[in-house]
């Protein structure tokens, strides 16, 4: 067994993504309390560069949403494919959300 450090999905009550229409993705991070909010929601961790650099997309093009009163980070990018064409390997976008859920703070 080894000494890890958490991940944001260790933090998180949920990690998930889901389509935002055929051209965008949206990955939510559903946290446990306010420290794990902190967490998320502070842009010198996540802010629109890490987010292109995760998911290999523009950062002009990436969304990212602060609900502190629900401790919620939405973040919504362009699929670097549309949905359902010949190179989505997602049609329902339910894996996106890994990169994001395995990241450390």
């Amino acid at each position: 067994m080894s000494d890890t450090s958490p991940t944001l999905g260790d933090l998180a009550l949920e990690v998930r993504s889901k389509n935002a229409g055929p051209f965008w993705v949206t990955v939510e991070l559903f946290m446990r309390d306010e420290a794990g909010y902190a967490i998320v929601a502070d842009e010198e961790f996540l802010d629109e560069a890490v987010v292109a650099r995760l998911y290999d997309v523009p950062a002009d093009g990436v969304r990212i949403f602060r609900i502190p009163s629900l401790h919620v980070v939405k973040i919504s990018y362009p699929r670097p494919v549309s949905q359902g064409s010949l190179f989505d390997r997602d049609v329902h976008a339910g894996q996106h959300h890994v990169p994001l859920a395995v990241l450390v703070p």
